[in-house]
């Protein structure tokens, strides 16, 4: 089999791994695609478990959190010392937060794609990402929306990576970023609604 084809489908694969879900069963036995948001991640993890465990839940959160963001790392690095080009590079981070958000282990349901989203990001847009990450935490710290400082943070990487890189190396496209974005955009479709309705969640 082409290598390619082998790192396209491992990256989907790996990213399909629900370490929220499996970390919340696991260790608290709860399951949380059906308590609070329904969502496999980090977020949900504390927003359940902060009720059924609290003195775990903070300290799952941070673990489901680093896992989302390390599973699309890992196999781009990978690739990486592989030797593969950004073309595949860039394959290879869209096909994770696919494979985050409609996972192949949860019947193609999965969760946001915020924390892979932005670890993938990470790797090919270091600086970007970075701003995406700081305006992520300043957001969330003063609104206490996680999906409002979500999207305004993926707002900031889009801007940021027109005025940091107005023609991206070697593939000189933003389309992967795009359609990066617009899949964690769709996947908060709900929470935009609620936030029209200001009916979403604090976390507190």
């Amino acid at each position: 089999m082409d290598l390619n084809i082998i790192l396209y489908l491992t990256a989907y694969i790996i990213a399909g791994v629900p370490f929220g879900f499996i970390l919340a069963k696991v260790f608290v036995g709860v399951d949380i695609r059906k308590e609070g948001s329904g969502n496999i991640g980090a977020t949900n993890v504390l927003r359940v478990l902060k009720d059924k465990a609290p003195k775990m839940a903070k300290k799952l959160t941070i673990v489901t959190f680093i896992l989302d963001i390390s599973k699309g790392i890992v196999v781009l690095a990978i690739a990486k010392l592989l030797g593969v080009d950004d073309n595949v590079l860039w394959t290879m981070a869209l096909l994770s937060v696919i494979g985050h958000c409609f996972s192949i282990f949860l019947g193609f349901e999965g969760g946001k794609g915020v924390a892979t989203g932005f670890g993938v990001l990470l790797f090919m847009l270091p600086i970007e990402a970075m701003i995406a990450i700081i305006v992520w935490f300043i957001s969330g710290k003063i609104l206490k929306v996680s999906s409002l400082s979500s999207l305004m943070g993926l707002g900031a990487l889009i801007i940021s990576s027109y005025i940091i890189h107005p023609d991206i190396p070697i593939i000189h496209t933003h389309a992967p970023i795009w359609i990066i974005s617009f899949i964690i955009f769709y996947k908060h479709i709900p929470n935009i609604i609620r936030l029209f309705k200001r009916e979403e969640a604090k976390v507190v």
